[in-house]
């Protein structure tokens, strides 16, 4: 049996030669089922992220699968690039330390955020995408449904996953969500067009927010990120209407001023007829005037606020890390000599069943001599012959159990072959 796996991440990748190497969900598609034209005998997964792209590979015959090169010259074939271009960025894993990546890969260890719950999704899709397309099989069936078994073990077993420890993330789940129970009746308003803004407001999107509004002082800009979320862009003389209408803020823009002075805040208080207004003021410096929280029904949080939370969040989950490390290494530990038992079973009842015929034989042979025997002398003389064949087994197999998924567990399993004469 042979595992591998070869693929780039955050960790070894910019951002511009993560998105040249990946695959879109199609492009996974059609490039699982080229690899299996190309290698008919071996079961395949494509995961791909925007910040990790690997290719896992498995075969019953390591023989039978594709070199490192191979990979490489396949993956830049589908990308028409020079072979170069993947070997100098992507890097590869073997056997148990390919078990050991995806078990921490799919437990969000691994993560650039780590403890955030896309990734195992991201696997799921993966490898519900390789079944559907034919490419997985024995092996790879169980690596994956045991990382997912893996990660569910990790999330329930520690709170790794429930310290959020990314701004926009805390902001929503954190100090948005002790405010409003529900969110798809409220009106979220986007001060600012930049990566936080649209970062938090994916966050609102996915706990329920439904009605979004963008003022940024570029309408384009404002316009685009609005269409990402089905909400409506407005110029920026809009503003203090917007605030008026508004349940939730999210403000991050590069003003060097307040947007929003008190005295300002003032005249739109009445028109607001005291509803909840919660803001989440993430610009550096701030665009909300801080004396803006001292007013009734306004919860106003700077980004100072949530950086002490992330701060707090992650020193607790590193309290934590090494329970999920200790839960990835047991597990690996499990399946890997669970593979070696897989690996080694036919072997040993081939051993076994040659080992039954040679005694049967040698049995048959001498009973067939000593005639006409007390029933009970043969069967003392047969349970002899059992004893002499298990207490000969009982060693090599011994040996082949205690080196299970070690380094030597190969060759003893080859020398076992070879001295008993077991290949096909």
């Amino acid at each position: 049996m042979k595992l591998q796996m070869i693929g780039l991440s955050h960790h070894n990748a910019s951002v511009e030669i993560r998105e040249r190497l990946a695959f879109s969900p199609d492009q996974a598609q059609e490039a699982l089922k080229n690899f299996r034209d190309r290698y008919p005998d071996i079961e395949t997964v494509l995961l791909s992220t925007c910040n990790r792209t690997e290719i896992y590979t498995a075969a019953l015959d390591g023989n039978t699968c594709p070199t490192h090169h191979d990979m490489v010259q396949f993956w830049a074939d589908f990308h028409h690039l020079e072979p170069q271009d993947v070997f100098d960025n992507v890097l590869e894993r073997t056997g148990e330390d390919v078990v050991r990546h995806l078990f921490t890969v799919a437990a969000s260890l691994d993560s650039m955020v780590v403890g955030e719950a896309q990734i195992l999704s991201q696997v799921k899709q993966a490898y519900e995408l390789a079944t559907q397309s034919d490419s997985a099989g024995t092996l790879t069936h169980s690596c994956f449904q045991a990382a997912i078994r893996v990660a569910k073990r990790v999330s329930n077993e520690t709170t790794i996953h429930k310290k959020r420890v990314s701004i926009p993330s805390v902001a929503v789940s954190d100090f948005a969500s002790s405010v409003f129970d529900r969110f798809d009746d409220k009106n979220v308003l986007i001060i600012g067009a930049g990566e936080m803004a649209e970062e938090t407001a994916r966050y609102l999107l996915d706990v329920g927010a439904k009605s979004f509004t963008v003022v940024n002082r570029s309408l384009d800009r404002g316009e685009r990120l609005a269409a990402t979320f089905d909400g409506k862009a407005l110029s920026w003389d809009k503003l203090h209407e917007a605030v008026i209408e508004a349940d939730l803020i999210v403000s991050t823009t590069g003003a060097t001023e307040p947007i929003i002075r008190l005295e300002e805040y003032k005249l739109l208080e009445a028109a607001r007829f005291q509803r909840t207004l919660f803001v989440l003021d993430l610009a550096i410096p701030r665009d909300f005037d801080p004396r803006i929280a001292e007013r009734v029904g306004v919860y106003l949080f700077s980004i100072d606020d949530l950086r002490n939370t992330c701060d707090k969040n992650r020193a607790a989950r590193e309290r934590e890390w090494p329970k999920a490390e200790r839960i990835i290494e047991d597990e690996t530990t499990k399946f890997m000599a669970d593979l070696n038992h897989r690996a080694t079973a036919p072997t040993i009842r081939r051993l076994k069943q040659r080992s039954d015929e040679l005694k049967d034989d040698e049995l048959k042979r001498l009973l067939n001599k000593l005639g006409d025997i007390d029933p009970k002398v043969a069967d003392e003389i047969t349970r002899s012959f059992d004893r002499l064949v298990n207490k000969l087994l009982h060693p090599p197999l011994e040996s082949l159990r205690d080196e299970a998924g070690s380094e030597t567990s190969q060759g003893l399993l080859d020398a076992l072959k070879r001295l008993f004469r077991l290949y096909d």
